[in-house]
């Protein structure tokens, strides 16, 4: 997606956070800090400045203490590369992010020319990992191909004698997603009625929804964000469709149920095991609460994205590369979403996917067969 201007992007793309004036070790957090994905990029900027402050409050890394830099992408991949670019002349020998993973994955590139230790907290796409250009580049989410095996064989069960739509936003997230599910689907024998690209940012999708109207659509798969989502649903409803609609993680912020109000009950979305409710958050958790925080969605995987490079420096003893790299290819790490480690691609070991569903403005985990 295009969204806003590129010039003066190393200006107006970062806000400089200082914890302390005068640390040591500069990080960074990079995503949609404005944009219609913000909602993400204000989990990821909170996650990241939580980690950064309890880190340094046990002392910083090796002794060091650190001071985070916040990079803002709005989900545009021209605008990742310039904040990737930024990060790396800046200094910062790590970075959180990014998000969209039509962002991450132009971003990767410069990471890993630069030398600088990137781990995304909820970039999904396969190519992230399955083409990075070279070490050094990690995620702490599940896949694409994971996530969307998950609802295509949800919906095959469930919907095989209905009629299915697919929806996708043209991004490297949407479009990878939706065609995950698409190949599930029909290899279980189950066909969709109606296979359609949208384009994000619109705000008029009265067309796609006669369409699906026309096709009686019973259930609708979207391979796209929450802003989008919340608009198409809107309009679903307006034009008398009951269809039920289904998604991926790109649901889960309280901003789509803002969005849709009382019309998101019964949308269905997967994503990873929520991390709100792991013991090893738990002392994380009432800290965020006590502030009237709510560490949704990926809040807590940014936080963990922190931890497992902050821990993997420690064991290094060092923040040098190539000796953080070597920590991360081979260590264990105690993070607030449990023990992660990386396989050879750079993805975390035992990455699972749940369902959750919305109902009276907030969602929950789903108790599904």
């Amino acid at each position: 997606m295009t969204k806003g201007l590129l010039s003066g992007v190393a200006l107006a793309a970062f806000m400089a956070v200082s914890m302390p004036a005068h640390a040591d070790i500069k990080i960074g957090v990079a995503g949609p800090m404005t944009g219609s994905e913000a909602a993400f990029g204000a989990q990821m900027k909170l996650g990241a400045e939580a980690a950064v402050a309890d880190i340094n409050a046990a002392g910083g890394v090796n002794g060091e203490k650190l001071s985070l830099e916040i990079g803002d992408d709005a989900c545009d991949p021209k605008q990742a590369t310039a904040v990737a670019n930024q990060m790396a002349q800046d200094g910062a020998v790590f970075v959180a992010g990014h998000f969209c993973s039509g962002s991450s994955i132009p971003a990767s590139s410069v990471y890993a020319e630069e030398g600088v230790v990137m781990i995304s907290p909820g970039s999904t796409n396969p190519k992230l990992t399955d083409e990075r250009p070279g070490p050094g580049i990690y995620r702490v989410c599940g896949r694409d191909d994971m996530q969307g095996v998950v609802a295509g064989k949800y919906l095959a069960e469930h919907f095989k004698d209905k009629n299915i739509a697919i929806l996708q936003d043209k991004t490297a997230y949407g479009k990878g997603l939706a065609d995950v599910t698409k190949k599930t689907l029909n290899d279980a024998g189950v066909k969709e009625v109606m296979y359609e690209a949208y384009t994000a940012g619109e705000r008029d999708y009265s067309a796609l929804v006669s369409k699906m109207k026309a096709a009686n659509v019973d259930a609708v798969y979207l391979g796209g964000y929450y802003a989008e989502g919340g608009l198409i649903l809107r309009q679903m409803r307006e034009q008398g469709m009951k269809a039920q609609m289904f998604g991926g993680d790109a649901l889960m912020t309280q901003e789509f149920g803002n969005i849709a109000g009382k019309l998101s009950d019964g949308v269905m979305m997967t994503f990873s095991p929520d991390a709100r409710k792991f013991p090893e958050a738990a002392e994380v958790v009432k800290r965020f609460e006590a502030k009237g925080q709510n560490p949704e969605g990926y809040t807590l995987y940014t936080y963990a994205a922190v931890q497992a490079w902050a821990q993997a420096a420690d064991q290094a003893k060092s923040t040098d590369f190539e000796n953080v790299v070597k920590a991360l290819d081979t260590g264990k790490f105690n993070t607030v979403i449990g023990n992660i480690s990386f396989d050879k691609k750079g993805d975390p070991v035992g990455a699972t996917y749940n369902w959750y569903v919305w109902k009276d403005g907030t969602y929950s985990e789903a108790q599904v067969d």
